[in-house]
């Protein structure tokens, strides 16, 4: 049964799914199966020719991810989503789907450093060419488009500057040139709509608040069905041409009569078919309990990340922090225009004794975990410069956005008087 809700924490809980048929189990089961049975030869035929969707192997497909796709399509508004094995694997067949050898994309600068790496050197070494440019001003993004531009990549807010990317704006130039741009919503699911700001396709590292438990790895990537990729055909050679490794299908045309899905199909029957980074059904169940409640999370998440960013910049010790609700001028305009319910749960801060200062305070912590991750119920910290950023110069680090005394939390769910308690406690250590 469809659900006609717009309200996120009702599509949480019911979107994709209602009940299992034959057993009428209310909780989506784990289909942990590699295959599937065919009804005939002709239904066999019809699925591999895309005559109509259904189950061949669960490299490409599985039902207990599918109910995981279906919800969170139905958050973002989109109309398909594709789940694979991590939200690295997310990025990479963003850029694939769409970019050959030879070919560019444009990138912001501010990005997560495992996605950066991936674009200035990985995909370099495949031919695609990555062309950063600073958010800071939209028309950027005009000026660095070539006739071998395929796709914008972006991220909603970017640690660990945490400037929220103009979606709005640049999604409105790349649209005029006929480029498609595609977010990374990751820090931001819930609270910030990108396909309701121009964007074309979504993507999240469904590891972070999309799980929230911080118990399995996933990512997800989101169809708007709102980019007429076929009216810009020769810009996209890989939705517009034969493909040869699918007996010729052209996928604007052989996706017409199951709707506007051309990107995220190719995606799955070619990409996740080739590549082979499927999400485990297992993996799948597990980030479908934390989405049903990832809108009430994210509230207390964003709640608490404003009271501690707050306390923060009252504390004499600290010398600078960075979070959307204490930005002012065109940054705060930004994030108001685009952050609809909360600034995110990501809070930087600086101290002014640089890393021996970040190494004892983080040493000192007692509430908070000392991880690489973020977006889990808990709340976490990082030194970037003791740990992710520990082999670049200062000089590098800097550039980066992070000093040397330079700390990350992640803000979780816990009681915010208890937080700032353990915050407190580890300051005065410092």
């Amino acid at each position: 049964m469809p659900i006609s809700s717009k309200h996120p924490e009702t599509l949480a809980v019911h979107a994709g799914f209602r009940e299992a048929a034959g057993t009428h189990s209310v909780a989506v089961p784990i289909h942990q199966t590699t295959s599937y049975q065919f009804e005939s030869t002709e239904h066999a035929a019809n699925l591999f020719a895309l005559k109509e969707l259904g189950n061949i192997y669960s490299r490409i497909m599985n039902p207990t991810n599918d109910a995981f796709e279906q919800r969170a399509a139905a958050l973002e508004g989109g109309v398909a989503a594709l789940a694979v094995a991590s939200g690295q694997a997310a990025s990479t067949y963003c850029v694939m789907n769409l970019c050959e050898a030879g070919d560019n994309f444009i990138t912001s600068t501010d990005l997560y450093g495992g996605t950066w790496n991936l674009f200035a050197n990985t995909l370099r070494q495949m031919g695609v060419e990555a062309r950063f440019v600073d958010p800071s001003d939209p028309e950027a993004f005009r000026n660095a488009v070539d006739e071998r531009t395929r796709l914008i990549y972006a991220e909603t807010l970017p640690n660990p500057k945490l400037n929220v990317f103009p979606i709005a704006e640049v999604a409105a130039i790349g649209r005029e040139l006929g480029i498609p741009l595609i977010v990374d919503n990751t820090a931001a699911p819930v609270i910030c709509k990108p396909l309701e700001l121009g964007a074309a396709v979504v993507m999240y590292s469904a590891t972070k608040y999309m799980g929230g438990h911080g118990t399995s790895i996933g990512g997800l990537v989101v169809d708007g069905g709102n980019f007429d990729w076929e009216a810009w055909g020769d810009r996209f050679p890989t939705l517009n041409t034969p493909d040869r490794s699918y007996h010729g299908a052209v996928w604007t045309e052989a996706v017409k009569p199951l709707g506007p899905i051309a990107y995220i199909l190719r995606m799955r029957v070619i990409l996740l078919r080739d590549l082979g980074a499927a999400l485990s059904p297992f993996n799948a169940f597990q980030l479908i309990q934390g989405v049903e409640t990832l809108p009430l999370r994210m509230r207390q998440h964003c709640e608490n990340a404003i009271l501690v960013a707050r306390f923060l910049r009252d504390h004499p010790k600290v010398t600078r922090v960075i979070h959307p609700s204490l930005q002012d001028g065109e940054a705060r305009r930004r994030a108001d225009s685009t952050l609809r319910g909360g600034y995110g749960a990501l809070v930087g801060f600086e101290l002014e004794d640089g890393a021996e200062a970040g190494r004892r305070f983080i040493e000192a912590l007692e509430l908070f975990y000392h991880v690489a991750n973020i977006g889990d119920a808990r709340s976490l910290a990082i030194h970037p410069a003791t740990t992710t950023h520990s082999q670049l110069s200062v000089e590098d680090q800097l550039a980066s956005g992070v000093s040397p005394g330079y700390v990350r939390l992640s803000i979780g769910i816990e009681h915010p008087d208890d937080i700032i308690a353990d915050l407190s406690q580890a300051l005065e250590k410092v």
